[in-house]
Order: C-alpha cells, then structure tokens, then sequence
C-alpha cells in the first residue's frame, strides 16, 4: 500500500467478497483493501489472515462514518436483500459504490439507487463481471469482426450439476432476497444478451423447481426478442448432468459453438491471480468452432479479464475515464428478469413497454 493508493472498503466476505472483489482490489494496481465488514467470526478469522493490513469490522457503520478509516469506494458484496440499503448508505456518506449482481431486486429499487448517486455526485456501478469472461470475449470479437454475418439467434447457457439444495439465502423463497437462477445466473446471461443485441421487445420464460423441496426456480429458460429482431436463448439450471454447449451462435454465413466455461473464478480458488502465467487463459480444447456446412475452423478463446473491472473503476474515480458498468444497463436487465418471473407466472409472452 502506497500513500496514493485509494482505499477500498468490501461490505461482506462470502464468496463475493473473498473468491472475486479482495483478490480483484488487492491485484489492481492503485488500490488496496483497506477495510472488510463480516460479522461472522470464521470469515472475519479468514479476512485477517488474507489481508493482515486491513481493518476487518463487523459493522458497516464503521465504514460510512470513517471511523475504521476513510474510504473511497465501498463494495457492497452482501446478501440481495441488503444491496438496496447498503448502496443508499454509502451514497449518503459520499462514496463511490459498486455494487454487486443482481443491481438490486426490483429495477424500481436500482433506479431509486440510481438517481440518489446522480444527485449525490458520487461514482456507481455494477459488478457485471461475466462482461469481462473468456467466451463471451470471444463471441463479441467475432461479432465486432462480421464472422457470422447477420446474427439470427443467440443461445446461451449457464449450467450447474447441484442437485442437493443449499440452506443459504440464494435458495430461500422470500422474494426480499431474490434468490433462484434466475436473479443469480440470470443476472449475467440476461445482461449479456442485452449488451451483445441490444433492448428487448418481448419475453417468455420458464420458470420451474425440480429439485425436491426447492423454494426457488432451480431450472429457468428465458426467450428475449431483441428490438433488432434478434432472439436469444437462455438457459440456466442447477440439474446439468452433462456438458452443454455454453454458446451457440446462428448467423447467415457462419455459426459459432463454444463449449467450457470461463476459467477466472476457479483460478481464483487455486490461489492463482491476475498477472499469474495462464491467468484467464483458457485450455485450447475448450476453443469454439465457427463455420458452415463442412467449412469450418477452430477460434482461439480470448484471455479472460476480470482484473479490467477494477483497473476501470480506479480510472474513473481518478477522473481517467467511465465507470465499466453503466447501472442503467443493469437496471434493463432487472427488467426484463421481472418481466420473465411475470412471463413464467401467467404463461404468456410479455411486452416490454
């Protein structure tokens, strides 16, 4: 830590706070992990132990009030229910906020967070990481570049193998929590469809618990039809048994099918970080395919970058440039997961105003 750096408070040391925002702050050149807040005592045992110079609390009072030190962002990675609050708070301190997906649980909540930071002057934006993953990279370079031609349909999918459930509050049905798929792995496929094609006209969803006992969706298809006439796909689901497709890409000269997921997040748990040999790179046999008929080539996976994230976020505090998530682009997504629970509910196809 050097007397220039900016000082970064994290709210909350589960698996956001510890796998992905610490070891992103602490890599980031120009900033450093300054204080965490758990009030759970084995994290708070952890979070010493991973960042010894750091103030660890266990009220985020603390933080909005300086007495365990000033900070210059703080990063809300708490449970759903409490991103809403948190945000406001810290907004109301002066502080540059990121805040963690989902936004918030309702897109009226994230606008109401939205304004109070435009009012108040102070930076915000979303932790979208999976804009920075690997794959989805990739299917934008090749968009970018006209590979596929005219894009017709885009087909993504999100899956796990979990079929025991979890008592954690991603699991339990109170809709104050925005637990299910649809919130947690919603909240990045969504997002990314709407920055690959654009806003959506109309949505369809199911929304359905397989797993026994299950208070949330646990298996969830979302259909979007982009303004552009576009349509994407979307799956997610606890109960994969198998190896899916991640990407399927359809345009008028040429599809694109990607297999794997993003290798960043399990670096991470290995212990490996940002600037480490192989960081973000994934294997060579998890390259996508792109072609048509029996024409067709190997694409090599771009490297993964979620260290980009916080380079930007210390830029745009410095007054170098934009916050890399715009949380309006955040706030379209909420609504269209809205607009998909609705979708789900009455079986029918929702228009999006």
């Amino acid at each position: 830590m050097t007397a220039a750096d900016l000082r970064v408070a994290i709210l909350g040391y589960g698996i956001g706070g510890r796998v992905f925002h610490a070891p992103l702050v602490a890599a980031t050149p120009g900033l450093t992990v300054a204080t965490i807040v758990t009030g759970n005592p084995e994290r708070a045992g952890q979070a010493r132990a991973d960042y010894p110079e750091a103030e660890v609390v266990a009220d985020a009072g603390q933080v909005f009030d300086d007495t365990a030190g000033p900070a210059d962002l703080v990063v809300v990675s708490t449970p759903n229910r409490t991103h809403v609050p948190l945000a406001l708070r810290a907004i109301e301190a002066g502080k540059a906020v990121v805040v963690d997906k989902p936004f918030a649980p309702t897109a009226a909540e994230a606008e109401r967070v939205l304004h109070a930071a435009e009012a108040a002057g102070t930076g915000l934006t979303v932790f979208q990481n999976r804009r920075f993953d690997s794959d989805f990279r990739t299917v934008r370079a090749l968009l970018a570049a006209g590979r596929l031609g005219e894009v017709f349909r885009f087909e993504s999918r999100y899956d796990r193998w979990r079929p025991e459930p979890r008592d954690n509050w991603r699991e339990h049905g109170d809709p104050a929590e925005a637990g299910g798929l649809l919130y947690d792995l919603g909240a990045h496929i969504v997002d990314q469809a709407l920055q690959l094609f654009g806003p959506v006209a109309e949505v369809y969803a199911e929304l359905d618990r397989r797993r026994p006992g299950v208070q949330v969706d646990d298996d969830t298809f979302v259909a979007l039809h982009h303004e552009n006439g576009v349509r994407s796909h979307l799956w997610a689901s606890a109960l994969a048994g198998t190896l899916n497709p991640r990407f399927r890409v359809l345009g008028d000269r040429a599809t694109f099918t990607k297999y794997g997921l993003d290798v960043q997040e399990p670096q991470v748990l290995a212990g490996k970080r940002p600037g480490d040999p192989g960081w973000g790179v994934e294997p060579e046999s998890d390259s996508g395919v792109l072609g048509a008929g029996s024409h067709t080539e190997r694409v090599p996976t771009e490297t993964g970058c979620y260290e980009r994230f916080y380079a930007e976020v210390r830029d745009a505090l410095l007054g170098k440039g934009a916050f890399p998530v715009d949380p309006a682009g955040s706030v379209a997504t909420l609504r269209v997961i809205e607009a998909a629970r609705t979708s789900a509910l009455t079986r029918s196809v929702v228009t999006l105003p």
